[in-house]
């Protein structure tokens, strides 16, 4: 854990009514058109600091490829960039941090955890770290849950989603981010 960012608590839910107004309104919109109307928002946990970590991210070496299953049975190959190591309620985490190509600016860390299927969308959400975001200049990452996210299979079923590699599957609770959607 780190200390409070200066309007860190601000900007979260400044995020979270802009993508609430874009899920109401946008034609690109995961929400099915027929569903809009009785759109009233998404469910979050409250922002929580102990969920916000400020990390090295342990590169690896040797960035083997690796399959990810998708939701309507494709695959696709990712990089298995490096890990991020930190702890939750006293217990040693590691979550695996993705690219689809070496030369991308942003970590995909797709995770399950323990409130899966009763909290939070059964097969996992999603944290995307951009460099411009999310590396700080003394080359910590900023891994923040509060800004866990559904993958856009979780609205529609006309989105195809991969699936979370056992390596990232938690076994403490996430309560942090985006919670369940309930049409």
């Amino acid at each position: 854990m780190c200390p409070t960012p200066s309007g860190w608590k601000e900007r979260i839910e400044e995020e979270r009514e802009f993508k609430a107004g874009f899920f109401a309104a946008h034609p690109q919109s995961p929400i099915p058109p027929e569903d809009r109307e009785e759109f009233k928002g998404l469910d979050y946990y409250p922002p929580d600091l102990a969920y916000r970590f400020e990390l090295e991210l342990h590169e690896h070496p040797d960035k083997k490829r690796i399959k990810m299953a998708y939701t309507r049975g494709e695959e696709q190959e990712f990089l298995r960039w490096g890990e991020f190591k930190f702890k939750i309620a006293g217990k040693e985490q590691v979550l695996q941090a993705y690219k689809s190509d070496p030369d991308e600016e942003r970590l995909f860390v797709p995770f399950k955890d323990a409130t899966n299927g009763k909290e939070t969308y059964g097969a996992g959400r999603y944290l995307d770290l951009d460099l411009e975001k999310h590396l700080k200049a003394e080359g910590k990452w900023i891994l923040d849950f509060n800004g866990a996210y559904n993958p856009w299979c979780a609205y529609s079923e006309n989105y195809t989603c991969p699936f979370v590699s056992p390596e990232n599957w938690l076994r403490v609770p996430i309560r942090a981010g985006e919670k369940k959607y309930k049409k």
